[in-house]
């Protein structure tokens, strides 16, 4: 197998979506008990947006409209 470095190398060369594609496949791979601990200040927002959320303040944008937007800005940078 190919040490770190060589991986890296070689990924970063790969087009933009193809990198994307591959950070979510990689942190599909990452199991849910592995994930680091939030900090309270993460908690804190959290809270904050579900209230915000919860008490009618703010509206939603769907997961495939912010994602395509993202990608979509990130491609007009190429």
């Amino acid at each position: 197998m190919a040490n770190y470095q060589t991986l890296l190398a070689d990924a970063s060369r790969l087009p933009l979506d193809a990198r994307i594609q591959l950070i979510d496949a990689l942190w599909e791979t990452v199991p849910e008990e592995a994930m680091p601990a939030l900090s309270s200040e993460w908690l804190a927002e959290i809270e904050r947006r579900s209230s915000e959320f919860d008490e009618g303040k703010v509206a939603t944008i769907p997961w495939q409209q912010v994602r395509a937007q993202a990608l979509g800005r990130l491609k007009g940078k190429q």
